[in-house]
């Protein structure tokens, strides 16, 4: 679960653009990931969802799996049990989860400025390889 949410930026870059789009929403996401307060709030938020998590009461459905199965370890959890507890996290399990949505998104702004500098290489290579593919299909049509 740790490494999913910290790769949450990771995948916002990976995720395909509308060709239309591209320049345009590159820039911006280019931007947004390499904002420090972006980057804060980004952190913030999963450090909030996690904090939330952990305090959950999983007490019920042990319970419910109990009795079920009295057999598994389910049994032994107390009905006041939050998943904290259960995982054996510490106190500061958020905030550092926090600090590692900010590094991956600092490191996946990095990125995202080295993708759009090379773009427009990119761009050019693929339309001199697309011409060349043409030029060699229709010499073989010959």
């Amino acid at each position: 679960m740790r490494w999913t949410i910290a790769a949450l930026p990771l995948l916002a870059l990976a995720a395909p653009m509308p060709a239309a789009a591209a320049d345009g929403e590159m820039r911006d996401t280019v931007a947004t990931l390499n904002d420090p307060v972006a980057q804060d709030r980004m952190a913030d938020a999963v450090a909030a969802m996690v904090g939330a998590l952990m305090q959950l009461k999983v007490g019920p459905l042990a319970d419910a799996v109990a009795r079920v199965d009295p057999e598994s370890d389910a049994a032994t959890i107390p009905p006041d049990a939050t998943l904290g507890e259960v995982a054996g996290r510490d106190p500061e399990y958020a905030e550092r989860m926090g600090d590692d949505v900010r590094a991956t998104a600092r490191m996946a702004g990095h990125a995202a400025s080295a993708m759009a500098a090379y773009a427009p290489v990119l761009k050019d290579m693929a339309r001199d390889l697309a011409a060349q593919w043409e030029r060699e299909r229709a010499a073989a049509r010959r």
